[in-house]
């Protein structure tokens, strides 16, 4: 083999030898390249699922924050069918939540359907929202109204009962205005002879006089007037009882005068049959419904 055949084979040789290296250079950067490609892929797929994760995780939260507005807004309301349909949905966004606590986060297609069902869910929720919001409007609109008018009722009652005290008492004024009044009232101890006496034991009568005074408000006709005495030790000359504030009170004398609403003097006799003691006297007069007035006399 001459020399440059020798030459021309290591030529060659080398220029394999670089082939070969050039070759496995190649398949190294290349073996390499798809290394990185699959640890790219590897992390691209794990920051998806990461992100299926978190974005499921993020639809439970939404569901168990729309199963709380449920409960709340049941709170504000007393009308059980409103609660009855509130109740139902509130049902409906539990299973869902369910059936999504069980779906893997890779599930795209299911995933994409709770999806769109939550949302469902929350419009339904929304409108409820609207609807309690309304009716709690009225409602506290009718309680204003409310408010107003047992405000109003109050202030009338108060103004009626005003009025009735008024009207009480105006006619209270007036039946003391009506009252029949007495003066000049006197007791006469007669003997025997009708003469006035001074010693009460030779006393055979007893005479009470007064006078009606004048009274253009007071009822005119026949009055019936009461004399009561009390003797010294408290007993009363009794003639008879009359009705006098619900009970029944003893009287000595009686008389019936005809009253025209002019001064009327009146005189009425005790005929005395039992022994009378020295002492104070007190004679009141009455009549059918009143005290006129009442003065004591003291007798020896």
């Amino acid at each position: 083999m001459n020399y440059t055949t020798k030459k021309t084979l290591i030529g060659i040789a080398i220029v394999t030898a670089l082939a070969l290296v050039g070759v496995v250079v190649w398949l190294m950067l290349d073996r390499q390249r798809m290394a990185d490609e699959n640890t790219k892929l590897a992390l691209q797929n794990n920051d998806m699922k990461q992100v299926a994760e978190q974005s499921k995780q993020d639809m439970l939260d939404d569901y168990a924050q729309t199963d709380l507005q449920y409960g709340e807004l049941m709170k504000q309301i007393s009308n059980d069918s409103l609660i009855a349909q509130l109740t139902r949905e509130q049902l409906r966004a539990r299973q869902l939540e369910e059936e999504l606590k069980k779906v893997s986060s890779d599930n795209a297609a299911e995933i994409s359907r709770l999806r769109r069902e939550l949302k469902t869910v929350r419009e339904v929720l929304k409108t409820y929202i609207r609807q309690v919001d309304s009716l709690n409007q009225v409602n506290q609109s009718l309680r204003n109204e409310n408010f107003r008018l047992t405000g109003e009722l109050e202030e009338t009652s108060r103004q009626n009962q005003n009025l009735q005290e008024q009207t009480r008492t105006q006619a209270e004024q007036l039946n003391i205005a009506a009252q029949l009044r007495v003066s000049g009232i006197s007791m006469i101890a007669e003997n025997k002879r009708g003469r006035q006496t001074e010693k009460i034991k030779k006393c055979e009568n007893l005479r009470v006089s007064f006078t009606l005074l004048p009274n253009v408000t007071a009822q005119s006709g026949m009055r019936t007037i009461y004399v009561r005495i009390q003797t010294p030790t408290g007993a009363i000359l009794t003639a008879g009882t009359f009705n006098y504030e619900n009970r029944q009170l003893e009287y000595s004398m009686k008389k019936t005068v005809e009253y025209g609403g002019e001064e009327t003097p009146v005189t009425t006799y005790w005929k005395v049959n039992e022994t009378l003691l020295d002492g104070q006297y007190l004679v009141s007069i009455f009549d059918e419904n009143n005290l006129l007035d009442s003065r004591t006399f003291t007798f020896k």
